[in-house]
């Protein structure tokens, strides 16, 4: 079989080739999955650089969420079928025509789901939700989040509200407020204008979020506690910008202010089966429904990688990049 793999640790656009590989067999509690679609997501960008959570040994194969075709099963397989259409979210080097996963970290999808819509399922808007859902808000009272306008960010203001939760989002660029206002998605507020403090609290008319929701790290993370109210928890989701929190002692000190991570793989890996169930559950109804959208904005053969990697590197896009098997 061919598949997506790197010699070395580098940019993907430089250092993704197409090379021949074995066809796995799935043992004991195994499948075989015929790739259909898989996206790019950014942990797949930083693991190709040899800078995620996790650095596989080189040459090394890629990707981590896929939808596909069950195509052969291991031994003691009873909960799937040959021919089913499945996606995972978190079984590494699914960029190649064939790949191998545990059956019980797959997910049968359901028919009136496209495969477009199905191969982004897990890693964004399960992650989303997921999140959402471990902040443990009810409805009516405020959450906080920057990069607004990204992915996670603009699902997570969705589902909060579908939940009847309020998000005040922060955005780098005043034409992101107009952007997501365009969405359907609002209580947003530029950080590129002076006085942006001034705007925040207009909105959030006297409340105070109880948590906040950093995806850029650096002194990023010092805006969302600022905003916090007294014991309320800032949680890292990611570090777009610097890797380091730089966060005022005084809002640790005075505030009470909790700090911790947030890593969509583990939660989900170590996620109790029937909270899981439940949550993909919500998921599917709101894709079923249309109240959530996942759009695709170019789908590329997986031969060309490279040039795929570069489009999702775009800024603006109005949605995922995809590669096809």
């Amino acid at each position: 079989m061919r598949a997506i793999t790197h010699a070395t640790f580098g940019e993907a656009t430089d250092v993704l080739e197409v090379t021949e590989r074995p066809l796995p067999e799935p043992g004991a509690g195994e499948v075989r999955v015929r790739t259909v679609l898989s996206p790019i997501h950014n942990h797949d960008l930083w693991t190709i650089r040899g800078t995620y959570g996790f650095k596989p040994e080189l040459p090394a194969a890629s990707g981590t969420e896929a939808l596909g075709v069950v195509d052969a099963l291991g031994e003691g397989v009873d909960t799937l079928e040959v021919g089913q259409r499945v996606v995972t979210g978190g079984t590494f080097g699914v960029w190649a025509e064939y790949f191998i996963a545990k059956a019980a970290g797959l997910i049968p999808v359901p028919e009136h789901i496209s495969d477009e819509t199905a191969s982004q399922l897990v890693a964004m808007p399960f992650s989303a939700l997921s999140l959402l859902d471990s902040l443990g808000v009810s409805e009516g009272e405020w959450i906080a989040q920057n990069t607004a306008n990204g992915a996670v960010g603009r699902l997570v203001a969705r589902f909060a509200a579908l939940r009847g939760v309020r998000v005040l989002g922060l955005v780098r660029r005043d034409a992101g407020v107009d952007e997501l206002a365009a969405l359907g998605i609002h209580d947003v507020v530029s950080i590129e204008s002076e006085g942006w403090q001034d705007a925040a609290a207009a909105l959030l008319d006297g409340a105070s979020p109880r948590v906040a929701v950093d995806s850029v790290g650096g002194s990023s993370a010092s805006d969302l506690t600022g905003l916090l109210g007294e014991g309320g928890t800032l949680v890292s989701f990611g570090a777009m910008g610097e890797g380091d929190l730089k966060i005022p002692s005084g809002d640790l000190i005075f505030k009470g202010v909790t700090v911790k991570g947030f890593w969509g793989s583990r939660v989900t890996r170590e996620m109790e089966a029937g909270k899981r169930s439940a949550l993909f559950g919500e998921l599917f109804q709101r894709i079923g429904s249309g109240e959530i959208e996942l759009p695709v904005e170019a789908v590329y053969p997986f031969d060309q990688a490279r040039e795929a990697a570069a489009a999702s590197a775009t800024p603006g896009r109005a949605g995922k990049i995809l590669l096809r098997f």
